[in-house]
């Protein structure tokens, strides 16, 4: 048997990844690997960060594993180091292996390396046709999507990225992603119930980082580890950031204003360490009214900078009488079907894809 450590030459690695320790560890969601495996025995050693210890329950690593597009294994990490037996055969095989972390960066990371019989191979994926990256929050991550149940709370074991809108727009589009999303984040505030904003809780600081965790890449946190944008250049970049903010805002004018500036501020930012995407500023699946801000906010820095490689989109607010809510009053995989759906068909007509 041999171990082998997934890097760009052996494999097509998916979102913001990072090298540490002869591992390739994988924080934000939808982080990972894809690759083609010719051999007869494929395991997979993981390894959990500090947070996969006992009373974090609703915080650890969730992470599966796909061959020829059907799910073979999905696990919980709630240790510290383990491997596992995927695929066997009696005869040399070839399979397309996906490596995706369905639950999100900022509650736990995670670690991988592969091990296969000493004759198999491994080899990149190949490519898409299309570069898609995602900046969101909660909605993005696929928050509570396996727990149909809005009495339920918050647990990384009912996230599962794939099901949600963001996957499946890629999908739908065949374009590999890079997603940067964590539940509660916005521009100026993150969640909250009070008058007073959630600074911590936003997006913008994080941005340019491999991402924001409670738990750490073998120490180092991802906050910490600045992300090279030249190694995934997107064509289109969907920002869908602004249902935490209106937990903040709601009807007041002023911080509203507040809202659009900061807004226009970060799409700046954005515009400049990817200067060839085209931007689609997107909100209203768990509620409308803060659309006119991120509209306001777009048209403001379009305004500013000339820029006209830039739009904004309104989802359809999700319909929990039809569509029923997951946990918390998210999303169900319903719901995220309908606005993959809606935004599928404004990314091909604005991109002619």
């Amino acid at each position: 048997m041999k171990k082998i450590t997934l890097s760009k030459d052996n494999a097509k690695l998916i979102g913001r990844t990072f090298s540490k320790g002869g591992a390739l560890w994988l924080g934000l969601s939808g982080t990972g690997a894809e690759f083609v495996f010719t051999g007869k025995i494929f395991r997979i050693t993981i390894k959990g960060d500090e947070i996969a210890v006992p009373g974090n329950e609703d915080s650890y690593t969730r992470i599966a594993v796909y061959a020829d597009g059907k799910r073979v294994f999905d696990e919980i990490v709630d240790f510290n180091e383990k491997t596992f037996d995927v695929l066997e055969f009696e005869e040399e095989k070839t399979a397309d292996i996906r490596i995706i972390k369905l639950s999100e960066a900022a509650m736990s990371s995670c670690a991988v390396e592969v091990v296969t019989d000493d004759g198999a191979r491994v080899e990149p994926a190949a490519g898409k046709a299309h570069k898609i990256e995602f900046i969101g929050d909660s909605i993005t991550c696929g928050y509570g999507v396996d727990d149909e149940d809005e009495n339920h709370q918050f647990s990384t074991s009912t996230e599962d990225v794939t099901r949600a809108y963001a996957y499946k727009t890629a999908d739908a589009l065949n374009a590999d992603y890079s997603m940067f999303s964590a539940s509660g984040y916005g521009i100026i505030s993150g969640y909250t119930e009070e008058d007073v904003p959630k600074y911590e809780e936003t997006i913008p600081q994080f941005y340019e980082s491999m991402g924001f965790s409670y738990g750490s890449f073998d120490g180092v946190k991802p906050q910490n580890i600045k992300w090279d944008f030249g190694i995934f250049v997107p064509d289109v970049i969907v920002v869908n950031l602004g249902t935490n903010d209106d937990s903040y805002c709601r009807d007041f004018s002023d911080r509203q204003q507040v809202f659009e500036k900061e807004y226009a501020k970060f799409l700046e930012r954005v515009r400049a360490l990817n200067p060839t995407a085209y931007i689609f500023c997107t909100v209203g699946i768990m509620g409308e009214r803060i659309y006119s801000a991120v509209e306001s906010g777009c048209k403001a820095y379009a305004e500013k900078t000339g820029d006209k490689r830039i739009t904004a989109m309104r989802f359809s607010e999700q319909n929990g009488a039809e569509d029923g809510y997951a946990a918390n009053w998210h999303p169900t995989e319903k719901t995220h079907i309908k606005a993959a759906e809606t935004l599928t068909e404004k990314i091909r007509n604005v991109m002619d894809w």
